[in-house]
């Protein structure tokens, strides 16, 4: 595509538990690995998210733990932003929902929307829990999907199908306050977002401009509208944690989660302006109008599938100004053993854990090539293990390896004159040069596991390229062409660098310092402490104006001066991974 504003928006996490692994390959790493490759491709980037302070699991801990729901924020929001740090995810901002400019921002989006006939009132019989003496927000309840029977099925959409329904459609509802099952249907009165008005103008933009989307997407979000069945669903509830209603008579009610987290998409782009002393430049993001917006890109797991290609589009169309998501490459689940990670169920391997003991780029690499694209995938240790010894350390890390010592050590550790290069040594570094178009149109396509193998090959051919021409036999006999061979793999490794970068920051800034450069390929991330009118809020942060990583094939100067080279990846050993992890998912 042509240069332009590329928006990538991550999915909130609840602020409710550590981040786990199925997190981190399901909507996580995919928007960072895409982020780095388009700011490396020359677009314009923002890359935002925030921790989801509002959401129904951070009350219910708050009340099974007897403290106010912001200590829950407090403890966990700090965890996820180490969390990303250690990873490198380069957050444009990661901030959260309880900052002043969120409740702005959504009571605006919340005022607007009543003014265009978008949000009515109306009464909704509710789940009333009699035992705790309470209307039941959806997550408090429990039961039998009743649509596809599935037990222990959450009060607003089933983890197994997918499909959203009210809490008092399920089969055996329980409260997860009181664990009582007589629960009562009383009557209340909400705002509702009249999602049937938008019915015909979603399908036509999903029928006209999305069927490139993940087939599972586009399938289900089609399937959806076409039925017909949209309707009117309340976004708010009766309970005080949460964004004030900005009307008169309300004190009792707080916006609901799902309606004000997505503006949270809205809400940090906002704040990245303020943050950048140009409040008014977020137009340039969301705005139809001369300079078109951005392309908007949602990263997100498959049960938020319908709140990104339903819901949201739909409050977007309300507003009648706004950019529409360009693509929504949601990922199926990364279970364990046939499970699903869940923090509310305590099924977790945590990454904050877990990172301090394997390296990020080990856990980038393995997350990426089972990334749950267009299917549930099963994680275990021994695939982890196997992954990082027999691929990525065995073919990339050892083809690195291999030359960048023997080069060192052959050549004064400099970067050898070539002379004249003979047809293996063309061929080679022809094909991995077109590497940069196959690469960059799976990177460009969000097909990451695509362009994880696309380097893998490339890789391997470049291993196979040296077992044929065997530079450390050949330098016995006829040193000029032992430079030839040893200049074409340190060229053919320079471009690949780059090609992994998105993927492999970390081994590859290690690599491009390793080759005698200069400089960051990418910027740098940092924290701040923010003040605003509801206190003091932490964020994260990246600066790319050092960032040096262009998608190009540049030419690897004849005569640099080599590094010593470093050990890319640690091999890793089976028995002691098993030992060390046995117990750390929590059941």
């Amino acid at each position: 595509m042509d240069k332009s504003k590329v928006l990538v928006c991550v999915a909130w996490p609840y602020a409710n538990g550590m981040q786990h692994i199925g997190h981190i390959a399901g909507a996580y790493l995919p928007p960072d690995i895409f982020a780095r490759f388009s700011r490396m491709r020359g677009h314009e980037v923002l890359m935002v998210s925030g921790s989801d302070t509002h959401g129904t699991p951070i009350t219910v801990l708050a009340q099974q733990e007897d403290i106010p729901p912001a200590e829950v924020v407090a403890r966990y929001h700090p965890l996820f932003i180490e969390a990303y740090q250690k990873l490198g995810l380069t957050f444009d901002l990661f901030t959260h929902t309880d900052t002043q400019i969120h409740w702005d921002v959504t009571q605006e989006m919340f005022r607007k929307h009543v003014e265009n006939g978008l949000v009515y009132r109306d009464t909704q019989h509710q789940l009333y829990d009699p035992e705790s003496a309470q209307f039941l927000p959806d997550r408090y309840v429990v039961g039998i999907c009743p649509f596809c029977r599935a037990r222990d099925a959450r009060g607003d959409q089933c983890d197994n199908c997918g499909r959203l329904y009210d809490a008092t459609e399920l089969i055996k509802p329980r409260s997860t306050i009181s664990g009582c099952t007589s629960l009562e249907i009383r009557e209340t009165e909400h705002f509702f977002l009249a999602l049937d008005q938008m019915n015909d103008a979603l399908l036509s933009w999903i029928q006209t401009e999305k069927s490139f989307w993940r087939p599972q997407v586009y399938r289900f979000t089609l399937s959806e509208l076409e039925r017909h069945e949209m309707r009117g669903r309340p976004i708010t509830r009766d309970i005080d944690w949460g964004i004030t209603i900005p009307l008169e008579g309300y004190d009792d009610k707080r916006i609901y989660v799902w309606y004000d987290a997505v503006i949270g998409y809205l809400s940090a782009v906002v704040e990245h302006a303020h943050l950048d002393g140009q409040p008014d430049s977020w137009q340039d993001w969301w705005k139809t109008g001369a300079q078109q917006g951005s392309r908007i890109y949602n990263f997100i797991g498959k049960d938020n599938i319908p709140f990104h290609t339903i819901i949201w589009p739909a409050m977007l169309m309300g507003r009648r100004d706004f950019c529409l998501p360009y693509d929504v490459p949601a990922n199926e689940y990364l279970n364990m053993k046939g499970r699903k990670f869940s923090k509310s169920r305590g099924v977790i391997i945590a990454i904050n854990d877990v990172v301090e003991r394997y390296q990020p780029d080990a856990w980038r690499y393995v997350l990426t090539a089972m990334a749950p694209e267009t299917a549930d995938v099963d994680f275990t240790w021994d695939d982890f293990v196997e992954r990082v010894n027999n691929e990525l350390v065995a073919n990339w890390g050892n083809l690195v390896n291999r030359i960048l010592g023997f080069a060192y050590r052959a050549f004064d550790g400099v970067v050898p004159e070539p002379g004249a290069l003979q047809g293996e040594d063309y061929a080679v570094l022809s094909e991995v040069e077109r590497g940069f178009v196959e690469v960059g149109n799976l990177y460009e396509q969000v097909k990451l596991k695509g362009a994880l193998e696309a380097c893998r090959r490339l890789s391997q051919r470049v291993n196979q390229y040296l077992n044929v021409r065997e530079p450390w036999q050949v330098i016995k006999q006829d040193r000029p062409q032992a430079q030839a061979i040893i200049y074409t793999a340190l060229q053919a490794i320079d471009w690949l660098k780059l090609m992994w970068a998105p993927i492999l920051p970390f081994a590859s800034q290690t690599l491009h310092e390793d080759l005698g450069y200069e400089g960051k390929l990418f910027g740098t991330q940092y924290t701040k402490q923010v003040q605003d009118a509801r206190g003091e809020h932490l964020v994260l942060r990246y600066d790319h104006s050092e960032a040096t990583g262009v998608w190009q094939a540049g030419r690897l100067p004849v005569g640099q001066t080599l590094n010593p080279p470093r050990i890319l990846f640690h091999k890793l050993d089976l028995e002691t991974v098993l030992a060390t992890e046995a117990d750390l998912v929590l059941a």
